[in-house]
């Protein structure tokens, strides 16, 4: 059996040499997926009665945080705009799902189509692989309107003239009619246009970074609430969707060097009662009516588990302010009244003289919302039979806890971190792309990567 020594001692001697080293792949082939499903709660993902057998094989073959952590306030464009960015909204600036404007004397309003450079006060990830040379895609990503910096877009009001718009439409993925009726589809029915578009644009121009968001999730649970059946079937639903984008990767011959990240902006939970801050300015005498128009010397902007509120008339700062303070802590199902000495612990930038933030913060109880209405009871029990649900709490609060799950090129199979904050996501992709984020906090997610 001398040969068998023989070949037992070369495989020893095999096994014992280090593996060759792998050929980096250059930036230029590398390419990364990130895919936002709204709204996904942590607490769903972790949930092992509720099919979603996409996910969890990206988790087997891939890798995955206990939850990615969202920044303050935990709504749709201020986490979407952190996890291109890799810092706070107190850094890039956006505190809203588009750019507050303020008048004296009036409710602050909210403009989402603002473009990017004016929104967004950080350097992105997207601007920084452009200025490498490579070339990035969006489709209705947020705070990203008519971003220089990307090559091919495909927004979140779509139209005739656009350049993607219309190489689908010969291509025969959408129709005009599609388009011509976008005001009016539904939101499901968006959710599939929208995957549509990334899986044309992967197949077509195969860019080096995609950015998409579904929307489905987070309408659904706004209507019907979290942990509803309606709730579960929307998450299953964009499970599918995933499916979709993987399968098109496949197609345009780019597996090998693709790395997907399928990440939330935020969790979901139900509310019975309304909080009306503005109803209660009116019975304060702060908020009236006055030619037709809301006139007020304060306004709050809600944003479901919490309300911004500002000083809207500066001859009266201090006096406005006397009055909110002793009166918004009496509030039922107010927790916090957050003042501008405590902003930074939350991530919020201080306020300024006709600038973005609010002059108080306001704090949900569990089982409370604010909404925007401005009469009525300041408290009221949401409609019978409703079940509305939403986001915008603090974030320390675990229902908000948002997904993170990698697959794919450079990912570690089976490996698992805890929760993460969703800062990481923009040094990740950096790192997986070669890129730099110079000020960028936290770090790139290594314990994940290969």
């Amino acid at each position: 059996m001398r040969w068998m020594a023989v070949w037992l001692a070369v495989l020893a001697a095999l096994a014992a040499r280090p593996a060759a080293a792998q050929t980096p792949v250059p930036p230029r082939e590398r390419h990364v997926v990130a895919i936002s499903l709204d709204g996904f709660p942590a607490y769903a993902l972790r949930d092992a009665g509720i099919p979603f057998p996409v996910l969890r094989k990206l988790m087997r073959e891939g890798a995955a945080a206990d939850a990615l952590l969202p920044v303050n306030p935990t709504v749709t464009w201020p986490n979407h705009t952190s996890m291109v960015t890799g810092v706070e909204p107190a850094r890039h600036g956006v505190i809203f799902n588009g750019l507050p404007v303020r008048a004296e004397g009036r409710p602050m309003r909210v403009d989402a189509t603002v473009e990017k450079s004016q929104l967004v006060e950080a350097r992105t990830v997207y601007d920084a692989a452009h200025d490498a040379g490579l070339t990035s895609a969006e489709v209705d990503w947020v705070a990203i309107n008519r971003a220089a910096s990307i090559d091919w877009s495909f927004a979140e009001a779509p139209h005739l003239g656009g350049p993607v718009e219309k190489e689908m439409v010969d291509a025969g993925a959408i129709s005009e009619d599609d388009l011509r009726g976008w005001p009016r589809a539904a939101i499901t029915l968006k959710d599939d246009i929208w995957t549509r578009a990334a899986v044309h644009i992967l197949e077509r121009h195969k860019p080096n970074l995609l950015l998409m968001h579904l929307l489905t999730t987070d309408s659904v649970q706004h209507s019907y609430g979290a942990r509803s059946l309606a709730a579960n079937t929307a998450l299953i639903l964009a499970d599918r969707q995933v499916q979709r984008v993987l399968d098109a990767i496949d197609r345009a011959g780019i597996r090998s060097t693709t790395t997907v990240l399928v990440v939330s902006d935020h969790g979901f939970k139900s509310y019975k009662r309304a909080i009306r801050p503005n109803a209660l300015l009116r019975q304060l005498g702060l908020l009236r009516d006055r030619d037709g128009q809301v006139d007020c010397d304060a306004f709050a902007a809600t944003e479901g588990g919490t309300a911004l509120v500002y000083v809207t008339r500066e001859a009266l700062r201090e006096a406005t302010l006397k009055t909110l303070n002793q009166a918004l802590p009496k509030l039922e199902g107010v927790a916090q009244v957050i003042p501008p000495a405590e902003f930074a612990r939350y991530g919020y930038p201080q306020p300024s003289p006709g600038g973005r933030m609010a002059d108080l913060v306001l704090a949900a109880q569990n089982g409370y919302g604010f909404e925007p209405a401005n009469t009525g009871d300041p408290v009221a029990d949401v409609p019978a039979g409703a079940n509305p649900g939403q986001h915008g709490y603090l974030n320390t609060d675990p229902d908000m806890q948002a997904i993170l799950v990698l697959w794919g090129a450079g990912v570690r199979t089976g490996a698992r971190t805890g929760p993460q904050p969703n800062r990481s996501v923009a040094l990740t992709i950096a790192q997986l792309l070669g890129l730099s984020l110079p000020g960028a906090d936290g770090h790139a997610l290594t314990e994940l990567l290969q």
